[in-house]
């Protein structure tokens, strides 16, 4: 192949190639409407789509679970279209996560241009004289999960129509709601099929999403409703050559790596340099302009001017260009974060790097679908030194086997559900009733939630303001810190309350998209944190003591020769310093200490207490402590691979003596309030979470521990007492008990 010659340096940890795959068609419908088939363009379906069809046909829920560029969108297209052009009064609501796919959606169905369907987006960029129209005319209204929460089902009144004329709701790229976003959205849809029943519309709800190890039960959990799920990728798909890529070792006792950008733009521009359409995943907005930059600088001539970054904060003309010029081949190398991993149609591509695990197996494959839809396609993996990517490369199959990971939400989480009792509450008052649609928690949680008042008629809203309003759907707590740009004024973000100490302190050096900036205030009584831009080269990790008090074991077993709990706890902590650390070499510059009041949420755990067999030739101090506290910090970086979830979404503690248990314990806990399974997660999967510990620690060349196994970028502790050779030990023996 035409890249062969790139991928012959020793950065090349493993090289192997997926084999072509037939199409399995089936003919097009026979009951499909006329107006429908005339405009389609094509002469059979998928042999999925076809069953999504027989599936909705039967007027069953479903979820649509196959790999990237299979038709998915074809498969919730077209029950929706053929009802529309049958009864146009019909109406349709898609919801997508972001405001680039909602518009690509729309594109797609201008172009198909079926008589009588009416599309139109309705979101936070709507002009708000247009909205109006919208709401009369359309008979597929295009939105997403916050708009719905805050000007929709408040305003049912406004909604009456579409509400009483609703047939389907279509929710693509499901797998993003997962974790706190997606416990939010399924209170959400559940508010959602209540307002509906209310105006008497029992609403088909069509489900779309990369592939994920519980599709069934993630429909289950956002809808409240069984739905079928239609799997088995029937799509053809073109033979692919993988490549893991580790940058060379600079440093093998610190374990310090090349910079996985630079080797990322290295590769980027040798690749363009031979006319190949290349697509770079990288996790910020800064690593994507870096990349970007240092490929261009690698190129020259006309080259140059056909690579383009794409990334959150640009305006959406500047998005709609890059768009065309990618659809059109003008472009050959576009630099992104994963705005463009879901599914916006961005052409025909030769090749896809993904800079460093993007978190989730789903995710990945999802980056590398975006290659060989022509033909022949590479799909490359540049290591961070990541523990996880790290671990990768030396066990290529455990990526590459791995089936895909579980999304995993908590709707009943009360710190989530109340808000939303009480906006549904705002909307109508809630009774028994609504057990059906809002679930029997909600029900349960009513007499605890503030300023709701029972009444004849159920549970009413007895506030003054608009509940829906109080909370974000991207947190679990109400009583969010927020982000202000000092200069401008303007809301940045938000930061939960038991993580904004840890995070936005004053001198925190905090990210925003990938952006720098320095915290030059910290306002507890407005819970305000006000930043300014920052371009040092040094971050900052704050020092905090921990502790956990037991609140309610709920599943106690024996597993692997140790007692293994899973159960509520909660979760003290005091931030008492922070660091300031070199980016280039993590070498400390000093240490600040801070005065800030300590912080309790309860979440959820598993824990489990070594057994003296375990810990036999480990129990002296300060061998035992650092042996836990190193098995605590490599099993919490290999969690993400059996629930969708990052690093930073998971807290831990070791101690040599817990007082609850009375013997040295490591807990693993959710590190948002209440907990969004997690943790649970863990409980279920206990013998491999620990198996893939051991091979992480075993296939580690470092002697000591390091960032590629048992250092952690989020420690409390600033990563002291570590022992990694007594952590392996314990966990070969935890291994072998099973």
């Amino acid at each position: 192949m035409i890249w062969d010659d790139v991928l012959q340096g020793g950065e090349v940890a493993y090289l192997t190639t997926e084999p072509a795959r037939e199409a399995t068609l089936a003919p097009l419908p026979a009951g499909l409407a006329p107006q429908v088939r005339e405009r389609l363009g094509v002469d059979a379906l998928y042999a999925h789509q076809a069953e999504a069809w027989a599936a909705a046909g039967r007027g069953e829920h479903l979820i649509v679970t196959t790999g990237t560029a299979s038709g998915k969108t074809l498969a919730f297209n077209l029950p929706v279209l053929d009802a529309l052009a049958r009864e146009p009064k019909s109406r349709a609501l898609y919801l997508y996560p972001t405001k680039a796919l909602a518009q690509d959606q729309a594109r797609a169905l201008a172009a198909l241009a079926v008589p009588r369907v009416r599309s139109a987006i309705y979101d936070g960029d709507t002009p708000a004289e247009r909205r109006p129209q919208i709401r009369r005319w359309a008979n597929v209204i295009l939105t997403n999960p916050d708009m719905l929460h805050l000007g929709v089902l408040p305003r049912h009144d406004l909604w009456s129509d579409v509400l009483h004329n609703l047939r389907y709701v279509v929710v693509d790229e499901a797998h993003v709601y997962r974790g706190v976003f997606g416990s939010h959205v399924a209170n959400v849809l559940r508010r959602l099929r209540r307002l509906a029943r209310v105006y008497g519309a029992e609403p088909q709800f069509l489900l779309a999403s990369a592939t994920i190890a519980n599709p069934g039960e993630l429909a289950h959990a956002l809808l409240g409703v069984e739905a079928t799920v239609v799997g088995g990728d029937a799509a053809p798909r073109a033979e692919r050559t993988i490549a893991l890529w580790n940058p060379p070792l600079l440093d093998a006792d610190l374990g310090l790596r090349a910079s996985a950008l630079g080797d990322a733009a290295l590769l980027l521009s040798q690749l363009v340099r031979r006319d190949l359409r290349t697509i770079c995943f990288a996790k910020s907005r800064k690593a994507v302009e870096l990349v970007h930059r240092m490929a261009r600088d690698r190129l020259d001539g006309e080259r140059r001017t056909r690579l383009a970054p794409y990334r959150a904060g640009y305006t959406p003309h500047q998005r709609r260009e890059i768009e065309r010029r990618l659809v059109d081949g003008d472009l050959l190398g576009v630099t992104a974060t994963d705005a463009l991993e879901l599914g916006i149609d961005i052409g025909l591509l030769d090749c896809a790097i993904s800079v460093g695990f993007p978190g989730t197996v789903a995710s990945l494959r999802q980056q590398w679908g975006r290659a060989g839809r022509r033909g022949h396609g590479l799909a490359v993996m540049v290591a961070s030194e990541d523990a996880l990517d790290q671990y990768f490369m030396r066990e290529p199959e455990s990526l590459l086997g791995r089936r895909v990971e579980a999304a995993i939400l908590d709707h009943a989480n009360p710190r989530v559900l109340d808000g939303h009792v009480a906006a549904a509450a705002f909307e109508a008052p809630v009774d028994d009733g609504d057990r059906d649609t809002l679930g029997d928690e909600a029900l349960e949680r009513a007499p605890h939630v503030p300023e709701l008042r029972h009444t004849k008629h159920g549970w009413v809203w007895a506030g003054k303001d608009y509940p829906a309003g109080r909370m974000s759907l991207r947190s679990a707590t109400a009583d969010a810190f927020t982000v202000i740009d000092a200069a401008t004024g303007t809301l940045l973000g938000l930061v939960e309350r038991e993580r904004a100490y840890s995070t936005v302190h004053e001198g925190a050096v905090y990210l925003h998209l990938g952006e720098q900036w320095l915290v030059r205030e910290l306002d507890l009584g407005a819970r305000r944190a006000v930043v300014e831009p920052f371009g040092a080269d040094y971050y900052t990790q704050a020092k905090k003591e921990t502790s956990t008090d037991v609140e309610e074991p709920l599943r106690v077993e024996r597993r692997l020769g140790l007692e293994l709990t899973f159960g509520r706890v909660s979760v003290t902590e005091r931030v008492v310093a922070f660091q300031k650390k070199h980016i280039r070499d993590q070498s400390t510059i000093a240490t600040v200490a801070l005065d800030l009041p300590p912080t309790t949420f309860e979440t959820e755990a598993v824990w489990y207490v070594p057994s003296g067999e375990h810990l036999r030739g480990l129990e002296q101090m300060p061998t035992l402590l650092s042996s836990l506290h190193a098995a605590e910090h490599s099993m919490i970086a290999l969690l993400p691979l059996w629930a969708m979830c990052d690093r930073w979404d998971i807290g831990g503690l070791s101690t040599n003596v817990h007082p609850d248990t009375g013997a040295p314990t490591v807990f693993v806990y959710d590190g948002h309030a209440g907990g969004v399974g997690i943790a649970e997660r863990g409980f279920d999967r206990f013998e491999g979470w620990v198996a893939d510990t051991v091979q992480l620690l075993e296939g580690c060349p470092c002697e000591h521990g390091c960032p590629s196994c048992v250092q952690s970028p989020k420690c409390g502790n600033l990563n002291e007492y570590l022992d990694k050779s007594g952590a392996l030990t314990m966990l070969r023996r935890m291994s072998i008990s099973g």
